[in-house]
């Protein structure tokens, strides 16, 4: 594996030779605007590799996505490498057609400590909720990004994400997002903790969220890429285009349903990615990720 290969794939081309927080954003943003977050292989008879050199090898070489375990598996080899002292962290995530958090952990983040300050980085939710910064591990401080205003809550040892949505403009009102999510204000993201986590403690729910029949990413083929100004996003033939703040403090969303034939080509050309299988979408389930 090569730092400067990697730095290739995301078109980063800035100096890395000081491990502050301009650097360390500077590369967060470039990935997430890069690399999709994506679970393509569970959909194209792949396996999903708890493997670092796996993992280099799907993202850099192949100019693949991938999900949490994979994408910030990544970033925490190359935050290392660069010489920042640097945390995997595990989080459940918050299941809104629920109204509940996971019961185990089922997402990988990280944290990074510079001087006297933490920041929490997480290039691997994708969808609506990817920050788009490092942020601050402080309790109750709004730190506004443009994908909209997100904030840590700290309640005895445990750490809340959330983030507060604007108001979303949709042209195409037949095909319009559920009216409850529409009328959200503040999403719950997810919870964690401080505790420090080995990769091998992901390896159980890695195989589970790929294999489990009731699994979010067994009923939905995802593919999700943050642009300059908002994010796109194919959930099974659906293609979400969004536009943060577009006016008057209002998200743009545009919404079309492909054609089977039109998938290969969406893939490439919105999304930078060639899959060497074939490609079956799905989308079963009802649960939002908008």
């Amino acid at each position: 594996m090569d730092i400067k290969e990697y730095f290739i794939r995301i078109s980063y081309q800035g100096s890395y030779d000081k491990p502050d927080l301009a650097t360390l954003t500077d590369i967060f943003q470039h990935h997430i605007r890069a690399v999709p977050f994506e679970n393509l292989s569970i959909h194209c008879g792949e396996s999903i590799e708890l493997n670092l050199e796996a993992t280099y090898n799907k993202i850099v070489r192949k100019k693949r996505g991938g999900w949490c375990m994979e994408n910030n598996h990544l970033l925490f080899w190359v935050l290392e490498t660069l010489g920042y002292n640097v945390t995997l962290l595990g989080a459940k995530v918050y299941i809104p057609e629920y109204e509940a958090y996971a019961d185990d952990i089922d997402h990988l983040l990280l944290k990074v400590v510079l001087g006297d300050k933490s920041y929490i980085v997480d290039g691997g939710f994708g969808m609506a909720y990817q920050m788009w910064q490092p942020m601050e591990l402080i309790s109750g401080t709004d730190q506004p990004q443009t994908p909209g205003v997100f904030r840590f809550v700290e309640e005895s040892g445990v750490w809340y994400l959330e983030k507060v949505k604007r108001k979303q403009w949709v042209p195409n009102q037949s095909l319009s997002i559920p009216r409850k999510v529409e009328e959200e204000v503040c999403r719950r993201v997810y919870l964690f903790t401080l505790q420090p986590r080995d990769i091998e403690e992901f390896r159980a729910r890695n195989t589970h969220l790929q294999t489990a029949p009731d699994s979010l990413f067994v009923t939905k083929s995802i593919c999700s890429l943050q642009t300059s100004d908002g994010i796109r996003a194919l959930v099974g033939w659906k293609l979400t285009e969004m536009k943060y703040n577009y006016k008057d403090n209002m998200d743009l969303v545009e919404i079309r349903i492909l054609a089977d034939e039109e998938m290969e080509k969406t893939l490439k050309e919105k999304f930078n990615i060639t899959l060497d299988k074939k490609f079956v979408p799905i989308n079963v389930s009802r649960l939002s990720l908008f």
